[in-house]
């Protein structure tokens, strides 16, 4: 039973990759707690016994409000790129549904998670530009948003994980297009949990971006390289001078889980690089993030751990 007194969080996206995540920990955490569903019954066979599950959809606005009743801090982890071709726009209407109910309903805060990425950069992938747009919707409702920008996210099953796994074990010998040059600064998954548990509880100073990311810049055929030295594996990589997106998101889903669309989208972001350049999150927060072979040794473990 939800209290009716103490502050209500709510969380849009649960059954999602970072939001399976987050709810175990806000449910660690003993708060009052909302989640929305498209399948509420799925969703409730999966969280505590003490969490709420309300029917909505992002996509419907009328569905929000009854939704976003009584909530202090509200969660967007929301991201319609693996369910539609016109994710940008999808994207954005639902983003501006949540806003505005988010204000109607006297939401105190909002935390989102994006993606890095430089506004100035004219050939931002769309991937990511939407990312950003999102997060100006956030803002520009009126709610006080707290927004954190990563890179590629490290643990067992993210589609950034998934996609170095898959590649370093099916493929022995790789043609490496150009996006596996670009730096980035992946953080493991258990980290920006730890971001977003901590963003309910920061001082309400008004709306703030956070870049976050763990120790390490690398390249993205570095965690390539990594994930095989951690698994014993020999691998060849062969550079050449090419990016193609369409070419290499056909590639992707020729060896990875990912659908053609979402590898094309995914691949369309890494040509850009995803590097920490503001560090005020390791002033505002205690967390310290940790490296890449940090990252991916837990990774490997959980699975071990799950298979085992």
């Amino acid at each position: 039973m939800i209290s009716e007194t103490r502050p209500l969080i709510f969380v849009a996206g649960a059954s999602g990759y970072i939001g399976g995540r987050l709810v175990p920990a806000l449910e660690h955490a003993r708060v009052p707690l909302r989640c929305l569903a498209r399948d509420p019954d799925k969703l409730r066979s999966i969280v505590g016994p003490e969490t709420e599950v309300v029917a909505g959809d992002v996509l419907d606005r009328g569905s929000l409000d009854q939704a976003l009743r009584r909530v202090e801090t509200a969660y967007y982890l929301v991201h319609l790129m693996s369910s539609s071709k016109d994710f940008e726009n999808e994207d954005r209407r639902a983003a501006t549904n949540f806003a505005a109910a988010a204000k109607a309903a006297g939401v105190a805060r909002i935390v989102y998670l994006g993606g890095l990425g430089d506004d100035s950069d004219p050939h931002l992938s769309p991937h990511l530009r939407s990312r950003h747009e999102v997060g100006e919707i956030l803002r520009d409702s009126g709610v006080e948003t707290i927004e954190f920008r990563a890179s590629a996210i490290l643990g067992e099953g993210s589609l950034s994980y998934d996609m170095v796994k898959t590649l370093t074990e099916r493929l022995p010998v790789m043609i490496c297009p150009r996006w596996l040059s670009t730096p980035t600064q992946p953080i493991a998954v258990a980290d920006v949990v730890s971001y977003l548990l901590k963003a309910k509880d920061l001082p309400k100073t008004g709306s703030r971006t956070y870049e976050i990311g763990g120790t390490d810049v690398v390249k993205y055929s570095d965690l390539i390289r990594e994930y095989a030295r951690q698994k014993g594996l020999h691998r060849v990589l062969i550079p050449v001078p090419v990016l193609s997106p369409w070419f290499s998101g056909l590639w992707l889903a020729l060896v990875t889980p990912s659908r053609f669309e979402v590898g094309r989208h995914l691949v369309e972001g890494l040509k850009n690089p995803t590097v920490v350049r503001d560090r005020s999150s390791l002033n505002d927060f205690s967390i310290r993030p940790v490296g890449v072979s940090e990252a991916i040794r837990r990774a490997i473990a959980q699975a071990n751990g799950r298979s085992g």
